[in-house]
Formats: structure tokens, sequence, C-alpha cells
């Protein structure tokens, strides 16, 4: 019995593998819209992409990654200034979008803008650095979105969201992972709704990579700068040590659970941009797949205990 559900699974999947190679033609007539372009996933997608013939429009937030995109590609690719926070921004990018794609409408736009910091335990935060992140990382994608469904329905395209594993689960504080959960909510309910239109919603669930958003020098500096406006009272609940640790604890496992290897995450985008039968979700990385994803399904008190164990803990803990 075990050997026909074995067998039976085996055939699901090479299924699935042969249903999924089928790419959409006309890709040159296919215009996506990327944000967060200027390094990182965001431009090595805008690149890849254009590579393939797709006619990208980039996002970016500076005159320089413009610059540096425009060199690096061929002529079907235009930039756009792009602060996805900034409603003026926005607008003033759609429009540009709007003359460019005409009546064909936009084939997909990729959610990719984000930031890191300031990343703390919740009680070293105030709601200001809530905000800030949750107006990149969930507003922007909300906004840039509604900007240019109009265009995308046109087009019975697709929108492809960036969220995190940490969509799906809270290992430490601050407001990456509430940003990333509102992206995931946002992301469901927008596929049900989106559906009817023929307009697929899909997202990329990313693990640990090597970008500009894991790096240990800005994250550490951030996290030193919020220890530093810290009241005393709070700085002896987590010990005149905590940050050393913490520096430790960086350098020593943090940066061994990055991955380097981008084209993991842009391999997924690139999929589900351009494959006539996408994934609903993609997992790129090993520890996505293996570790956070089953982890996310397990009862609370197991993964609490399982993220719990290399944490840096405060020293009332040991109290």
């Amino acid at each position: 019995m075990f050997l026909y559900i074995l067998a039976l699974v085996v055939l699901l999947y090479i299924y699935r593998w042969f249903r999924e190679l089928k790419r959409v033609p006309n890709k040159s007539e296919k215009y996506v819209y990327i944000t967060g372009c200027d390094s990182g996933f965001g431009n090595l997608l805008a690149r890849h992409l254009d590579s393939l013939g797709f006619s990208v429009i980039a996002g970016c937030y500076t005159e320089k990654g413009e610059d540096e995109l425009k060199k690096a590609c061929s002529t079907r690719l235009s930039t756009v200034p792009l602060d996805v926070t900034n409603n003026d921004s926005i607008r003033k990018a759609t429009e540009i979008i709007r003359k460019l794609v005409g009546e064909r409408g936009l084939w997909a736009v990729v959610n990719n803008a984000g930031v890191s910091v300031p990343s703390a335990p919740n009680d070293w935060l105030v709601i200001d650095d809530f905000m800030h992140m949750i107006n990149v990382n969930l507003n922007g994608v909300i906004a840039v979105t509604l900007s240019v469904l109009p265009l995308i329905k046109k087009a019975k395209g697709r929108v492809v969201n960036v969220a995190s594993v940490f969509g799906r689960v809270s290992p430490f504080g601050g407001p990456y992972c509430v940003s990333k959960y509102g992206v995931e909510a946002f992301n469901d309910s927008l596929r049900m709704n989106m559906v009817h239109f023929g307009v697929k919603v899909l997202c990329i669930e990313p693990g640990f990579f090597k970008t500009s958003v894991t790096d240990t020098k800005l994250l550490e500096n951030s996290i030193q700068k919020l220890w530093e406006r810290l009241p005393q009272d709070v700085k002896n609940d987590y010990g005149s040590d905590y940050m050393d640790r913490v520096k430790v604890m960086m350098k020593e496992k943090f940066v061994k659970m990055l991955d380097g290897d981008l084209m993991k995450v842009v391999s997924c985008m690139e999929h589900a941009v351009s494959a006539v039968h996408p994934r609903t979700r993609y997992s790129p990385g090993w520890d996505a797949k293996f570790f956070w994803l089953p982890l996310s399904y397990m009862p609370t008190c197991i993964a609490d205990a399982l993220l719990s164990k290399n944490v840096v803990k405060p020293k009332v803990a040991s109290l």
C-alpha cells in the first residue's frame, strides 16, 4: 500500500513539473513593473526578465539605480523613479506606465521593495519605528498594486507579492514580521477577489538570503542605536552584556544562515511572471522548505520551544 501511495506522489510531482514548464508567448509585448530595483532581488530580476525578452519597467529609489540598470540592459527596459511610501511618486509612475503599455495593459507587477530595520525586541520600540517599515513593506505593496490594478485586469495578468517565511512565523520582534503577515493577508484576499477577472495573484516567501536587507552591519548598527536610546531600567532587564551576545550571535550563526544564491528567489519570481501555470506560492531556499514552513504548521508550544533554543535571552530570563 505504501508503495502505491509513493508512486502516486511521484507521478503527481512529475505531472506538475511538466505542466509548469510551459511559458507565455510574445514576451516582448508583455510589460512587467518591478519595485525596488536599485539592488538585490529586484535588480537581478529586472536584468533577468530583460534578457528573456520581456519589456521591463523598473521602479528605482535613486537616480544611480536607474542609470546603472539602463547601462546593463537592453533598450526595452524602462525605469521610473519610485518611492513606494509617497503617493505622488506612485501616481507619477503609474501615469508613465499607462502611456507605455497602452491598450494591451500591464502583464505583471512584482512588489519587491522592502526594508528590514528597525528590528529589535518589541519593548525597545515606539510606534514610529513600526510605521516606517509598515509604510514600505505593506502599505507600499497595497498602494502600488491598487495603482496599476486596472491595467493588470485589462491584460488578465499577474500580481506577484514578495512576502517572507516571516509572514508565517515570528521569531523576532519589531515591525518586519508584522508587515509580512500583512502582505500575506493582502495577497490572499486579492487572489480570491481577482480570480473572477482572470488575474493571478502569487506570493514569494523566501528564507534567509544575502541581500542588503540582511546586511549584518546594517542590522548591527540599527540595533545598537536602539539600545543606546533605551532607558536604564530596560537595559538592566536585558543585561549589560546583551549587545555583546547579540553581535556574537550575528557573526557566528546569522551569517552562516544566509544563502548567497539570489537566483533561487529570482527564478521563482520569473516563473510567477512567465509560466502559463504559475504556483500560488513559492518558497525559495532550503531553510524555507525544510525548517520555516514545517515550523509554521507545528503546534505553537513546539514552535516556540524550537525558536527559543537559539535566541539571545535577556538577563531576567536567568534570574
